[in-house]
């Protein structure tokens, strides 16, 4: 036993705020967290303490025990040692979203799928544990889950000030595009009317609706289910003045040149809605282009899409980044591009 400083953090959806602890460093991993029937007993590194206090926090001083140093994939592997079957076999990675475990599951395990989804959720302190079996598929880039542990597969996934909340079952969280959220949250968009043509739960439409100074969102979303979790997401950060949501096809939204600023947050087939988003941008409006091509060869594709549906001189390419590697010499680029005010003329 040594002697420690707990943060007090309630039950009730504790487990993000004891992750984003934990990502910031702060957490004293050496020391185990306890809980009873109304808080968790997250300790705290000494040098931390006034830090985490200053947040809100309720601390209080006491034992801890000292945690199991052994991995949780050895701790895991101990634990099924008596399915020689599988042992060799099982998820060395997972991704948390919230409290919630994904596992990617050979599908030689499938026959152990309760034990497994028991044992991961004991060592890892998961709610529920679920296997993705085939990734997203379809229009709607569903993802294929299948649960293994628990029954609650709604969680709240907390990234740099915005909350996401969403059901891991129903619409997909796309982990690999923090960067990009970031950059929304940056960007100045004061005064700006800004279009999110593919909205999802709120991915791109809350941090720039949060903290970017526009004046009005329309956030558009086709699916059912992400476009209720878009809607509670709205309400819950606060940003229910600023957006508007929408549920529908966005190739449906009325209006011409009203839009300063539109995010087209779609990969593959991106190029079969930019006419409906030069319908709807003004001259010198900016539109964030999202698609998936060769990476020797993505420039000369976004010029090539750009000058067919634009014109020459139409638009004006700010600037391409690399949102992550979708596949083998493939990957997700998203372009800045300015519409210049011969576009319009160009369609006169």
């Amino acid at each position: 036993m040594k002697r420690v400083t707990f943060a007090k953090i309630p039950a009730e959806g504790a487990g993000p705020r004891i992750r984003e602890l934990m990502d910031r460093g702060v957490v004293d991993r050496h020391a185990k967290i306890s809980k009873d029937g109304t808080y968790r007993y997250v300790p705290i590194l000494p040098q931390h303490v006034d830090e985490v206090s200053s947040e809100g926090y309720e601390m209080s001083e006491g034992e801890a025990h000292t945690l199991d140093r052994r991995s949780p994939q050895e701790r895991i592997r101990e634990m099924l040692s008596d399915h020689p079957d599988i042992v060799d076999i099982l998820p060395d990675h997972w991704e948390f979203v919230g409290d919630i475990v994904i596992l990617k599951m050979d599908p030689r395990c499938r026959p152990y799928r309760d034990i497994i989804g028991e044992t991961y959720a004991r060592v890892l302190g998961a709610k529920t544990v679920c296997a993705d079996v085939r990734g997203v598929t379809g229009e709607f880039r569903q993802p294929s889950m299948e649960l293994l542990y628990g029954s609650d597969t709604e969680s709240v996934r907390l990234e740099n000030g915005i909350r996401y909340g969403f059901d891991v079952t129903k619409v997909m969280y796309a982990s690999g595009n923090t960067d990009e959220r970031m950059r929304m949250r940056r960007l100045d968009c004061s005064g700006e009317t800004v279009v999110d043509m593919f909205a999802g739960i709120g991915y791109f439409t809350l941090p720039l609706a949060k903290f970017s100074g526009a004046r009005r969102v329309f956030a558009c979303e086709k699916n059912p289910d992400s476009y209720q979790f878009l809607v509670r997401n709205v309400r819950d950060n606060g940003v229910s003045d600023v957006v508007i949501p929408i549920l529908g096809d966005n190739r449906d939204l009325r209006g011409r040149a009203f839009a300063d600023r539109i995010l087209m947050g779609y990969v593959q087939t991106t190029a079969d809605f930019l006419p409906a988003a030069l319908r709807m941008i003004k001259p010198n409006g900016i539109i964030h282009y999202h698609d998936t091509f060769y990476i020797s060869e993505y420039r000369e594709r976004i010029e090539s899409i750009f000058s067919e549906n634009c014109g020459e001189g139409g638009y004006e390419v700010l600037g391409i980044r690399e949102v992550k590697s979708f596949a083998p010499a493939v990957s997700h680029y998203v372009a800045d591009v300015r519409i210049t005010p011969s576009h319009s003329r160009n369609k006169q």
